[in-house]
């Protein structure tokens, strides 16, 4: 399959734009997407609600101008809690909206569970057992959950959804994916493969592309710093440390094997986009010379 058939994107976290709002943006949006244009790459993400335009023609114009496609949007949800589903509903609906209005349908709502909605799974990132999970019924809430969201996604914006694994959520070991995709329609819940998380939650990537390859409609290419993920795993770092002390480090750098991932994309024709991730903060470098770094690896490997 020719490599030209993945696309290779960047996304607002590689400049610390981050959901759990650890502290607010270096950066303002322009200066994101300039970087993110400068570096060669040709899509990205949305990133936190108002970090970039919420009027789809403002927005649209600020694609426009870098040529960049806006490919995804992470909207979390307590995907476990009955009375958190409607409020996901909505802000899916908007997110997925913008993304439409501003000429981008062809993008993704990446939905997750919740990433700081549970002190416990944010403490035992990396090192969950099954005594963290949730019960066969709160499994069947969450399905019912990313089920409306999903739904209500597709039918009033036409956009698509995957869930996205992540660690400090309900939704981070391989069982856990899938326990959650097996309850869900194939045909209207996707599978963000987000390596890092994957890594960093004790599964591998290939394991979990070879059993969901065809629901993988999405994937966000992230590496997992061992030393720092090996800490986590003895107890001694909580989610939100580890990314403070660079647990998803540039790409290459980790225990990630990215020519493994892009070789088995390429084996089953996967023709979608591939995001990177590299979760910083203020104090982790210079998140535009990581990002050129980023892109001349994934060149290396042939995407």
């Amino acid at each position: 399959m020719p490599t030209s058939a993945i696309s290779v994107a960047n996304a607002p976290c590689s400049w610390g734009v981050l959901e759990f709002g650890a502290h607010a943006p270096t950066y303002g949006s322009a200066d994101v997407l300039d970087e993110i244009a400068s570096t060669g790459y040709q899509g990205t993400e949305l990133g936190d609600w108002g970090f970039m335009p919420t009027d789809p023609a403002v927005l649209h114009d600020e694609l426009e101008r870098r040529a960049l496609s806006l490919i995804g949007a992470f909207v979390p949800v307590a995907l476990a809690d009955a009375r958190a589903h409607a409020g996901g509903v909505a802000a899916a609906l908007r997110t997925g909206s913008l993304m439409r209005d501003a000429g981008h349908s062809d993008g993704f709502i990446v939905l997750a569970d919740e990433t700081d909605g549970n002190t416990r799974r944010v403490a035992v990132a990396g090192r969950v057992t099954p005594a963290d999970g949730l019960s066969p019924h709160q499994w069947n809430v969450a399905a019912q959950g990313a089920t409306a969201v999903a739904s209500a996604v597709r039918e009033q914006t036409g956009l698509r959804t995957v869930i996205h694994p992540h660690c400090g959520s309900f939704v981070e070991t391989e069982a856990e994916i899938d326990a959650l995709l097996t309850r869900v329609d194939p045909e209207l819940l996707g599978l963000c493969l987000d390596t890092g998380h994957v890594k960093y939650g004790g599964g591998d990537p290939l394991s979990v592309y070879s059993r969901h390859a065809t629901r993988v409609w999405h994937v966000h290419l992230k590496d997992c710093e061992p030393a720092v993920a090996a800490e986590a795993a003895r107890g001694r770092l909580d989610y939100f440390e580890a990314v403070r002390r660079g647990v998803f480090c540039e790409l290459g750098r980790g225990a990630v094997d990215f020519r493994a991932v892009v070789s088995a994309l390429q084996r089953q024709h996967y023709r979608g986009w591939v995001v990177v991730e590299q979760d910083v903060l203020p104090s982790l470098g210079t998140p535009a010379a990581s990002a050129k770094r980023n892109r001349a690896f994934l060149r290396s490997i042939g995407i």
